[in-house]
């Protein structure tokens, strides 16, 4: 297994609307880690640290959390379950870690990446994203950052369903029946307006008659 991505955070005291204000005005995300097993630990990280740690790792590789206290090192493996990011600003309100057993399974959504141009596009077809995140199970070192799709041999009418997809070795999808996630579909035609009732008629009434 490869080293994880450690990112090193600090145990908080403070808590509130008011202190998790104050946190963000000193360049601080205030956040959480909890587990499977009860245990939750306020935390706050550096923004910018933060930041590289998300755009890095993202939501489905593992982390490892590092905080001092009382002189002890601890280290939680944990995925980067939540972020809350302010509308419009580059700023984190608040993040949610998720710590995990590198020994067990967890499920996770995991995004969908088209790959290749569909062979029917060139005839007019539409790309259809059915699904765009997949439920997987897997052990978290394994979960696959994006679930790849190549749709290049798709004509139009084909579609690609659940069972058709090559999942990584160790990584299961979590669904019972099978589905479409991805398909090509006709192009949409504009329909002409249909005259209404009566309008033919008013308009031959209304047109001068022949001499």
């Amino acid at each position: 297994m490869s080293e994880l991505y450690n990112l090193k955070v600090e145990k908080r005291t403070e808590t509130g609307k008011s202190a998790a204000r104050k946190l963000r005005k000193n360049d601080y995300v205030p956040g959480v880690y909890y587990d499977a097993q009860g245990d939750t630990v306020p935390v706050k990280i550096r923004s910018g640290p933060f930041y590289k740690a998300w755009t890095r790792v993202g939501s489905t590789s593992v982390v490892e959390l590092e905080y001092t206290e009382g002189g002890t090192i601890h280290k939680k493996p944990s995925l980067i379950w939540s972020v809350d990011k302010h509308p419009f600003k580059k700023i984190y309100l608040h993040v949610d870690f998720y710590g995990v057993d590198l020994t067990k399974e967890v499920t996770v959504s995991v995004p969908v990446e088209i790959k290749g141009t569909a062979k029917g596009a060139e005839d007019g077809g539409v790309m259809e994203i059915y699904r765009d995140h997949l439920d997987l199970t897997c052990l978290p070192a394994s979960i696959p950052s994006h679930v790849v799709i190549d749709v290049s041999k798709l004509r139009i009418g084909d579609n690609i369903n659940l069972d058709d997809i090559k999942l990584p070795a160790g990584v299961k999808a979590v669904y019972e029946d099978n589905f479409a996630v991805v398909g090509l579909v006709p192009p949409m035609r504009e329909e002409e307006p249909e005259a209404e009732e009566g309008e033919e008629a008013e308009t031959e009434e209304e047109s001068p008659s022949a001499e």
